[in-house]
């Protein structure tokens, strides 16, 4: 499995709720995160007033657990376009941004770790939805 994680995984991992932190642990390295992800947690940090701190946080679990970025490319892109057209002919719309984080985890083959349950509407990727 390659776990790809959504911004709400990342946010529970950063305020150690001990559940998202035990998953994490078990799957060890080779975690993956969406560079949408990063654009939404940047978004994020600049509507706050800890920007710098949360920026280095960010940076610092990055690290600590070895993700690797996945970045859109024409390859993502393409499977943008598969799944949002995929959604659309079955009347279900999510948000966009969730649409390209599920078309970066269709381009690494891998598992979603998220708490967004819309998600259950995309038939293209593995996904593992906590409570």
């Amino acid at each position: 499995m390659n776990p790809v994680i959504d911004t709400n995984i990342y946010c529970d991992f950063a305020e150690g709720v001990p559940k998202t932190v035990g998953i994490l642990a078990d799957m060890g390295q080779h975690l993956y995160i969406p560079s949408v992800v990063i654009g939404e947690l940047s978004y994020g940090f600049r509507k706050g007033s800890q920007r710098i701190a949360n920026e280095q946080k960010l940076d610092e679990i990055i690290q600590l657990l070895e993700m690797q970025t996945i970045d859109i490319t024409r390859s993502v892109a393409s499977k943008y376009g598969l799944i949002y057209l995929s959604l659309v002919r079955n009347g279900r719309k999510i948000p966009l941004n969730d649409v390209w984080i599920a078309a970066c985890c269709m381009e690494v083959g891998g598992t979603l770790l998220t708490r967004d349950h819309h998600f259950e509407s995309v038939d293209q990727i593995d996904k593992l939805i906590l409570s």
